[in-house]
Protein backbone atom coordinates (compact mmCIF):
# COMPACT_ATOMS: atom_id res chain seq x y z
CA UNK A 1 0.00 0.00 0.00
CA UNK A 2 1.32 3.51 -0.73
CA UNK A 3 2.72 5.41 2.44
CA UNK A 4 1.04 8.72 1.42
CA UNK A 5 -2.64 7.14 1.63
CA UNK A 6 -4.06 7.04 5.28
CA UNK A 7 -5.80 4.55 6.75
CA UNK A 8 -9.88 5.63 7.81
CA UNK A 9 -11.79 4.68 10.89
CA UNK A 10 -13.31 1.19 10.55
CA UNK A 11 -10.66 -0.09 7.98
CA UNK A 12 -9.51 -3.99 8.56
CA UNK A 13 -5.90 -4.55 8.70
CA UNK A 14 -3.83 -7.92 9.04
CA UNK A 15 -0.82 -8.18 11.15
CA UNK A 16 1.80 -11.01 11.27
CA UNK A 17 1.85 -11.06 15.29
CA UNK A 18 -1.40 -9.62 16.18
CA UNK A 19 -3.46 -11.65 13.64
CA UNK A 20 -6.46 -8.89 12.26
CA UNK A 21 -7.59 -5.66 13.65
CA UNK A 22 -9.62 -2.98 12.89
CA UNK A 23 -8.54 0.49 12.85
CA UNK A 24 -11.15 2.16 15.75
CA UNK A 25 -9.71 5.58 15.71
CA UNK A 26 -6.89 7.76 13.77
CA UNK A 27 -4.67 10.65 15.31
CA UNK A 28 -2.04 13.51 13.36
CA UNK A 29 0.61 10.70 14.34
CA UNK A 30 -1.22 7.39 15.54
CA UNK A 31 -3.53 4.62 13.97
CA UNK A 32 -5.33 2.71 17.47
CA UNK A 33 -6.21 -0.52 16.26
CA UNK A 34 -7.92 -3.12 18.21
CA UNK A 35 -6.14 -6.79 17.30
CA UNK A 36 -7.58 -10.41 17.95
CA UNK A 37 -4.21 -11.33 19.71
CA UNK A 38 -2.80 -8.40 20.45
CA UNK A 39 -5.73 -5.74 21.94
CA UNK A 40 -5.74 -2.70 21.46
CA UNK A 41 -2.38 -0.95 19.99
CA UNK A 42 -1.10 2.20 18.64
CA UNK A 43 0.95 2.50 15.67
CA UNK A 44 2.72 5.41 14.12
CA UNK A 45 1.34 6.60 10.86
CA UNK A 46 5.37 6.92 9.58
CA UNK A 47 6.02 2.93 9.67
CA UNK A 48 2.29 0.99 10.04
CA UNK A 49 1.85 -0.45 6.74
CA UNK A 50 5.47 -1.64 6.75
CA UNK A 51 4.29 -3.99 9.39
CA UNK A 52 0.21 -4.85 8.27
CA UNK A 53 -1.66 -4.74 4.91
CA UNK A 54 -5.32 -3.66 4.47
CA UNK A 55 -7.51 -6.45 4.36
CA UNK A 56 -10.48 -4.18 3.80
CA UNK A 57 -10.65 -0.62 3.74
CA UNK A 58 -13.60 1.65 4.22
CA UNK A 59 -14.44 4.87 2.69
CA UNK A 60 -13.82 7.77 5.30
CA UNK A 61 -17.13 9.15 5.82
CA UNK A 62 -16.54 13.11 5.32
CA UNK A 63 -18.65 14.14 8.72
CA UNK A 64 -17.06 11.72 11.07
CA UNK A 65 -13.35 10.31 11.56
CA UNK A 66 -14.10 8.33 14.63
CA UNK A 67 -16.56 5.57 14.99
CA UNK A 68 -19.43 6.46 17.61
CA UNK A 69 -19.19 4.52 21.11
CA UNK A 70 -22.16 2.02 19.42
CA UNK A 71 -19.88 1.20 16.48
CA UNK A 72 -16.74 0.67 18.64
CA UNK A 73 -18.79 -1.39 20.34
CA UNK A 74 -20.10 -3.63 17.78
CA UNK A 75 -16.71 -3.90 16.15
CA UNK A 76 -15.40 -5.40 19.47
CA UNK A 77 -18.48 -7.60 20.07
CA UNK A 78 -17.41 -8.89 16.77
CA UNK A 79 -13.99 -9.54 17.27
CA UNK A 80 -14.56 -10.96 20.79
CA UNK A 81 -17.56 -13.06 19.98
CA UNK A 82 -15.36 -14.82 16.43
CA UNK A 83 -11.95 -15.28 18.49
CA UNK A 84 -13.16 -16.42 22.09
CA UNK A 85 -11.60 -13.03 23.67
CA UNK A 86 -8.20 -12.15 23.41
CA UNK A 87 -6.81 -15.67 23.54
CA UNK A 88 -5.75 -17.86 20.81
CA UNK A 89 -6.98 -21.37 20.74
CA UNK A 90 -4.01 -23.29 20.80
CA UNK A 91 -4.02 -27.49 20.19
CA UNK A 92 -1.93 -29.52 22.25
CA UNK A 93 0.04 -32.19 19.85
CA UNK A 94 -1.78 -35.50 19.52
CA UNK A 95 0.91 -37.24 20.85
CA UNK A 96 0.87 -35.55 23.81
CA UNK A 97 -3.22 -36.03 24.68
CA UNK A 98 -3.94 -37.72 27.83
CA UNK A 99 -0.64 -37.29 28.95
CA UNK A 100 1.39 -36.77 32.46
CA UNK A 101 4.06 -34.77 33.36
CA UNK A 102 6.09 -36.57 35.82
CA UNK A 103 8.64 -34.58 38.28
CA UNK A 104 10.89 -36.72 40.10
CA UNK A 105 13.32 -35.65 42.72
CA UNK A 106 16.19 -37.72 44.31
CA UNK A 107 13.20 -38.71 46.69
CA UNK A 108 10.75 -41.26 44.89
CA UNK A 109 8.23 -40.38 48.08
CA UNK A 110 8.16 -37.12 46.53
CA UNK A 111 7.31 -37.05 43.62
CA UNK A 112 4.90 -35.37 41.19
CA UNK A 113 2.42 -36.05 38.42
CA UNK A 114 0.49 -33.48 36.20
CA UNK A 115 -1.63 -34.03 33.78
CA UNK A 116 0.03 -32.38 30.25
CA UNK A 117 -3.12 -30.55 28.85
CA UNK A 118 -2.88 -28.24 32.59
CA UNK A 119 0.78 -27.81 32.02
CA UNK A 120 0.40 -26.79 28.27
CA UNK A 121 -2.70 -24.15 29.60
CA UNK A 122 -0.25 -22.39 31.40
CA UNK A 123 2.90 -22.38 29.15
CA UNK A 124 -0.41 -21.04 26.54
CA UNK A 125 -1.21 -18.51 29.40
CA UNK A 126 2.58 -17.63 29.98
CA UNK A 127 3.06 -16.56 25.94
CA UNK A 128 -1.14 -14.66 25.73
CA UNK A 129 0.47 -12.53 29.03
CA UNK A 130 4.18 -12.09 27.22
CA UNK A 131 2.00 -10.76 24.31
CA UNK A 132 -0.22 -8.45 26.05
CA UNK A 133 2.82 -7.31 27.98
CA UNK A 134 4.58 -6.64 24.57
CA UNK A 135 1.58 -4.80 23.49
CA UNK A 136 2.00 -2.83 26.67
CA UNK A 137 5.39 -1.78 25.65
CA UNK A 138 4.72 -1.25 22.75
CA UNK A 139 1.94 1.86 23.39
CA UNK A 140 3.32 2.63 26.52
CA UNK A 141 3.67 6.62 26.53
CA UNK A 142 6.27 6.82 28.76
CA UNK A 143 9.11 4.81 27.24
CA UNK A 144 11.33 6.23 24.47
CA UNK A 145 12.52 4.02 21.49
CA UNK A 146 15.00 3.02 23.29
CA UNK A 147 13.73 1.42 26.06
CA UNK A 148 11.00 -0.39 24.33
CA UNK A 149 13.61 -1.97 22.14
CA UNK A 150 15.44 -3.27 25.20
CA UNK A 151 12.40 -4.44 26.54
CA UNK A 152 11.40 -6.16 23.38
CA UNK A 153 14.67 -8.07 23.23
CA UNK A 154 14.11 -9.10 27.00
CA UNK A 155 10.80 -10.54 25.80
CA UNK A 156 12.42 -12.38 22.84
CA UNK A 157 14.96 -13.89 24.95
CA UNK A 158 12.22 -15.19 26.89
CA UNK A 159 10.42 -16.44 24.06
CA UNK A 160 13.83 -17.85 23.19
CA UNK A 161 13.79 -19.96 26.40
CA UNK A 162 10.02 -21.41 25.77
CA UNK A 163 11.12 -22.81 22.95
CA UNK A 164 11.63 -26.09 24.29
CA UNK A 165 8.16 -26.36 25.27
CA UNK A 166 7.43 -25.74 21.19
CA UNK A 167 7.31 -29.90 20.90
CA UNK A 168 3.96 -29.95 22.86
CA UNK A 169 2.04 -27.43 20.30
CA UNK A 170 0.34 -29.05 17.62
CA UNK A 171 1.05 -26.45 14.89
CA UNK A 172 4.24 -24.69 13.83
CA UNK A 173 2.57 -21.18 13.78
CA UNK A 174 1.81 -21.84 17.16
CA UNK A 175 5.39 -21.63 18.33
CA UNK A 176 7.66 -19.58 20.76
CA UNK A 177 10.20 -18.29 18.38
CA UNK A 178 13.42 -16.16 20.15
CA UNK A 179 16.15 -14.21 18.59
CA UNK A 180 17.34 -17.00 16.29
CA UNK A 181 19.85 -18.47 19.03
CA UNK A 182 21.95 -15.45 19.87
CA UNK A 183 22.33 -16.78 23.29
Amino acid sequence: MEQEKELTVGTQVEHERFGTGFVFRTSLMNYEIIFERGGRMSFPKTTAMAEMKVVSEIAENENSKQLSLSEVEQALTYVLEKYNGLEQEVELGDRWQGGTMILKPNNDSLSKEIPLEAFFHKIVMVRDRLRVLEQNINSHKKLNDEDKVNLQQYISRIYGSLTTFNALFKDKNSYFVGTGGGE
